[in-house]
């Protein structure tokens, strides 16, 4: 029997696989699970137009990041720290507040997990701060930080 799966199943496929099986192993677990659904002509053309919708997602997804990654690059936050002896920089800046400041300052919503920062920023200065907007689309944001 030809199963179209409805989930990741170990050791047999992927979501959206066409899969030849058993039919006692079809009718005595996919099927009552719902990890998938016989491979009628009916259920391969809701197949077909679910993965059709779904790429037409994943475009418009990317087509969105793209452009708030040009968006972003000409545009800049400034985040204050405070100041110790002679200058020097006291405490840091972390994702957290550069995510904070974009709010306030950009009125843009920035998630702090796809802020890609090896560490956080420590010296006075204009840094440039990657964001992961998507797998394929990384934008730059520019973060002064001032004395308090």
């Amino acid at each position: 029997m030809q199963v179209v799966l409805l989930e990741d199943v170990k050791a047999l496929g992927k979501k959206g696989e066409i899969v030849k099986v058993n039919d006692g192993y079809a009718r005595n677990f996919i099927l009552p699970k719902k990890l998938g659904v016989e491979a009628t002509a009916k259920n391969l053309n809701d197949l077909k137009l679910q993965k059709a919708n779904a790429d037409k997602i994943a475009a418009e997804q990317l087509a969105a990041a793209k452009e708030l990654a040009q968006k972003l690059e000409g545009l800049s936050i400034t985040v204050k720290m405070k100041a110790g002896e002679g200058g020097k920089a006291f405490g840091s800046i972390s994702s957290k507040e550069i995510a904070a400041a974009a709010a306030e300052q950009l009125n843009l919503d920035l998630d702090k997990k796809k802020l890609v920062m090896g560490e956080a920023i420590k010296t006075f200065g204009t840094h440039e701060v990657p964001i992961k907007l998507h797998k394929d689309v990384t934008g730059k944001l520019a973060v002064k930080v001032v004395e308090a």
